[in-house]
């Protein structure tokens, strides 16, 4: 599954192509992914202009001058652009932008398991986003902040760190990987971590998913950017996946257990 760092990827890849140019043409083939597109789709797309791209969590927000376009990748779902010549539509492609200059954007997704939508409003007003805690790379992500929301809570350091509602997009990996970067046991008690803790993992979280982003994101799956290209970050992987190998720091041996039914994985000497 994309996470935020292939999500973030996406986004770089795609918004020099399409920022400040005009829709003039939508081809929908598959409205009926995880939720169906909107109907009228075609027609409230066409003519529009692109304003702003961002991302929030997983989602892409194309921000046009009626309304947001919100594309969630899914399970396996990506986002290309192609220049000149338009290449033929597969069986998985389920969605094609045409612009003024003719670059096309299109949606691949062969599970469907991802969504395009369309906002009328302000995006963070959507179900989808209302109740999402903040972004990692923010400013707003603080060790303080991170301690105040592990107050009284004996859940695991893992699981918290995964709960969107308390900061967004630290998916499997990147929580395993910060977590032995900060040198914290994953199944440890939320509430048993102190300032300092804290702040390493804060800061562990913050350069794991800067440095994925900079080499593109984890291949898992059918994950491609936006140019088709798999993402580098999973060959400096240094605890997820590696169970039974030596530990890179200590020589010992990488274990895994299951916590929130996810494979988790750790060195029992590095981390405490």
């Amino acid at each position: 599954m994309p996470e935020l760092p292939e999500v973030e990827t996406t986004l770089r890849g795609i918004a020099p192509h399409i920022l400040n140019q005009k829709i003039t043409q939508v081809i929908v083939r598959q409205p009926k992914l995880r939720w169906k597109m909107p109907d009228d789709l075609v027609q409230i797309l066409q003519g529009q202009v692109v304003r702003h791209c961002r991302r929030r969590a997983k989602y892409l927000l194309i921000e046009l001058d009626a309304g947001v376009l919100m594309i969630h990748l899914g399970m396996s779902g990506s986002l290309r652009i192609f220049h000149g010549r338009q290449p033929e539509a597969g069986k998985h492609d389920h969605f094609d932008a045409i612009f003024a200059d003719g670059t096309l954007l299109r949606y691949h997704d062969p599970r469907r398991f991802g969504a395009i939508l369309w906002l009328a409003g302000v995006a963070e007003h959507h179900d989808l986003l209302k109740n999402l805690g903040v972004e990692p790379l923010s400013d707003e992500f603080t060790a303080s902040y991170l301690l105040n929301q592990l107050r009284g809570k004996n859940r695991a350091i893992k699981l918290m760190i995964m709960d969107n509602a308390i900061v967004v997009g630290v998916g499997n990996i990147y929580a395993n990987e910060s977590l032995f970067q900060a040198a914290l046991l994953p199944n440890r008690p939320a509430n048993s971590l102190s300032l300092n803790d804290c702040e390493n993992l804060v800061s562990a979280i913050k350069h794991i998913l800067q440095r994925a982003i900079e080499t593109g994101g984890s291949t898992l799956r059918d994950f491609v950017n936006s140019d088709g290209k798999s993402g580098y970050f999973q060959q400096e992987y240094k605890v997820y996946g590696r169970a039974g190998e030596t530990c890179k720091m200590c020589g010992s041996l990488i274990e895994k257990t299951v916590l929130g039914q996810r494979g988790t994985f750790y060195c029992a000497n590095c981390q405490k």
